[in-house]
């Protein structure tokens, strides 16, 4: 691996990271005016529909042939948990919480996950996964408490709590599904985002009807489906094949601190000394919790 094609892939990841954290921005602006639950099913359902797009121009479309009835049931699970629930819960979330506490709550994934593999697939925890777990706790405590401080409804609290143990699931059957490597990603990717697309929009529909939206709203639908879901995902699978694990971990555990800031910056949310020092514990808990085995030299 060249030096200079790594630290491409760095560089694209990170790019990658920062159009994901201008999601929650973007986001908060569309539910001024659209509905949560329709306002997820428009994205999902676009974002698949430019990937199948791609697939059909790109000469892909045969690999549907390879689905077997067990994959379909696994995509058909993966789109419901994946973006039914998981994504259905972080827009709700995003209506009634501060940005930067649906960040936190998703930050809590890996942590579950450990408590899910050890319980389920009979998976020891290291040293360094429980330090991870101790340190994360801290900085949840330094940043949650006093309790009187926190702002957003309480239902946010639940949906997101819902949302949490929907996306540790999600994450544990999507790595199944890709394991397995007898489905490309992307196939993985727009059949499972399609039905759950789908499935948001029928829910948006039939519980909050459907208002005239905006040019402004449109275009930001628009933006999250094509550049920060379509070609996100696909740049992010590409570097993927470039870097380790424990260094896409690291980059990605950079969107709880750029979240932090765009929300300052665009949201008025606050940024206190409090908030930083307990963004940079927890993202220090998070990676401990991930860390799994030494990294390899290259």
């Amino acid at each position: 691996m060249s030096d200079k094609k790594h630290l491409f892939a760095i560089l694209q990841a990170l790019f990658v990271t920062f159009l994901w954290s201008t999601s929650f921005v973007l986001i908060k602006y569309g539910l001024e005016e659209v509905s949560a639950i329709t306002f997820a099913g428009l994205r999902y359902t676009i974002a698949a529909t430019v990937l199948l797009a791609y697939m059909i121009f790109s000469g892909k479309l045969n690999e549907f042939k390879n689905i077997s009835k067990r994959n379909w049931i696994s995509l058909i699970m993966l789109g419901f948990i994946m973006y039914f629930l998981t994504q259905g819960a972080q827009y709700l979330g995003l209506y009634y919480l501060p940005a930067i506490q649906v960040s936190l709550f998703l930050n809590f994934t890996p942590l579950i996950i450990l408590i899910f593999a050890s319980r389920l697939l009979n998976e020891k925890p290291t040293i360094w996964n429980i330090v991870g777990v101790f340190i994360f706790l801290i900085g949840i405590v330094i940043y949650f408490f006093p309790l009187e401080d926190l702002q957003g409804e309480p239902v946010g609290y639940i949906i997101m709590t819902v949302g949490l143990i929907s996306n540790a699931m999600a994450t544990m059957l999507g790595r199944s599904v890709n394991k397995e490597r007898k489905l490309s990603p992307i196939l993985i990717t727009t059949i499972s985002m399609g039905i759950g697309g789908v499935l948001l929009l029928i829910t948006g529909f039939s519980t909050e009807g459907f208002n005239p939206i905006s040019i402004r709203n449109i275009g930001i639908i628009v933006f999250l489906a094509v550049v920060n879901t379509a070609v996100a995902f696909t740049l992010w699978n590409k570097t993927m094949q470039e870097l380790l694990s424990i260094e896409s971990s690291i980059i990605n555990n950079t969107m709880l601190i750029q979240i932090a800031i765009l929300s300052w910056l665009f949201l008025e949310e606050p940024f206190t000394f409090k908030t930083v020092i307990s963004i940079l514990i927890v993202s220090a808990g998070v990676l401990l919790v991930q860390f799994r085995k030494k990294v390899p030299k290259v």
